[in-house]
């Protein structure tokens, strides 16, 4: 399973790509908004760092980019998305989950233009984005747990429905809260998790693990030396 950042901070990305080794990233306006630069400081920046690492190309190292969500006819998000898709061959366009966004995003994937599709909340929402050769489908997680729904059986059944049909499309689970549902989207054998730094780094510790590094530590101390 591939891990994503879901950030638009230059730092972060360059911390986890050198640390963790992560294989793409993902952004929306709300990381853009929080990142406290304009989506142009984002592209400009993001494309230098790509350089720099020597990753250029989506096959390399994706970077889904969002366009303006205020958009809501199909001609108006294909030309916003040429135009973000032409800056860096790494981009992959999010496009939004509604019919206008799938006609969009169908007439994108006919020209080489990849997309991933986003704010997929049903199984039934995930199965046009694979049939019309979508690069990624983004089902979110978290705002649906949150409102006590059950995401198990909701991404098994997009998983059972890409292996009925043999879909190239990749999934990417989204709006990730915790380590619970990182392991969970693995056990499903979902290609791709998201989610902020902060929840990667708290998936890496346990408190026992702590309390195990406490107990040898102390021990250590307190062997007889040679």
């Amino acid at each position: 399973m591939k891990y994503f950042l879901d950030s638009a901070k230059i730092d972060e990305i360059d911390y986890a790509y050198k640390n963790y080794g992560i294989d793409g990233v993902t952004t929306n306006p709300k990381h853009v908004m929080l990142s406290g630069k304009p989506l142009s400081y984002f592209i400009n920046h993001i494309i230098e760092w790509v350089k720099e690492n020597n990753i250029e190309g989506y096959e390399t190292f994706p970077i889904s980019v969002e366009i303006d969500p205020f958009l809501d006819k199909a001609d108006d998000m294909y030309e916003a998305a040429k135009v973000i898709s032409a800056r860096c061959s790494n981009f992959v366009i999010k496009i939004p989950c509604t019919e206008q966004g799938i006609i969009a995003a169908r007439r994108l994937e006919l020209e080489g233009i990849r997309t991933n599709m986003t704010l997929v909340f049903s199984p039934s929402q995930a199965i046009m984005p694979a049939k019309i050769g979508c690069k990624f489908v983004s089902p979110f997680i978290g705002w649906k747990e949150n409102s006590g729904e059950d995401t198990i059986e909701y991404l098994e059944k997009i998983k059972v429905i890409y292996d009925n049909y043999d879909y190239k499309t990749e999934i990417i689970v989204a709006a990730l809260r915790n380590g619970k549902q990182i392991a969970d989207a693995a056990a499903l054998g979902c290609d791709i998790v998201t989610c902020g730094l902060a929840v990667y780094k708290a998936s890496f510790e346990h408190p026992f693990t702590t309390y195990g590094a406490g107990i040898f530590q102390d021990a250590w101390k307190n062997t007889k030396k040679d």
